[in-house]
């Protein structure tokens, strides 16, 4: 049984999604949520599925290794970053070496860095006038969104779509295929019987 944190800083959507994924699973279990936001309603979400919620401010993430001492004793073995806005310090880096990943909602190299998440990545896909974008899902490194790509997906986008249409689209790319890649690196093996991966960029995990 492999245990993994999710890391998460606003509504936790695609939180929510992992945890109900993996609700039976013999293979992955969700031990914790952690969030630098207590404001944040993945709080909410965690106490609704009864996961442990962990807050952390930025001393605790940046200044100390509380947050590393509280993976280590619960024993994790792999992190998912499912909306979770600040960069990862080097000490966790190193400590869980390919075993953190995030889910970005375009097509990286585009739209990346600091500040491009959420409604500004989308904003600025409709004002770029773009025909496509998707998700990217890579490994995290010291620099944003610079990790190793796992899997990108792509979706069209019609000339009408307004940036909260283009968002839409992006959810349901997320909440398809983020779990999916996340029991693929731990289990596996495991094949699905209407995944069209071919028709999109994946890398071997």
């Amino acid at each position: 049984m492999k245990k993994i944190a999710l890391f998460a800083s606003g509504s936790g959507t695609n939180v929510e999604n992992i945890m109900s994924y993996f609700i039976s699973s013999r293979d992955v279990y969700v031990d914790s949520v952690l969030t630098n936001n207590p404001n944040a309603y993945v709080v909410e979400r965690a106490a609704q599925w009864g996961v442990d919620c962990v807050i952390f401010d930025k001393d605790d993430f940046y200044k100390s290794e509380k947050v590393l001492d509280f993976l280590l004793d619960r024993e994790i073995d792999f992190i998912v970053l499912a909306g979770f806005l600040w960069l990862v310090p080097e000490y966790l880096i190193d400590k869980y070496e390919n075993s953190i990943i995030n889910i970005h909602p375009a097509l990286l190299p585009k739209y990346g860095g600091k500040g491009m998440y959420g409604m500004n990545v989308h904003k600025a896909v409709k004002e770029n006038g773009d025909d496509k974008t998707g998700i990217t899902i890579h490994y995290v490194n010291k620099e944003y969104d610079k990790g190793d790509v796992i899997l990108q997906k792509e979706v069209e986008i019609e000339s009408s779509y307004t940036p909260e249409d283009i968002a839409a689209a992006v959810h349901t790319l997320e909440y398809r295929f983020f779990p999916r890649t996340i029991e693929r690196i731990l289990v596996p093996g495991l094949s699905y019987d209407d995944d069209d991966s071919e028709s999109d960029s994946e890398s071997d995990s």
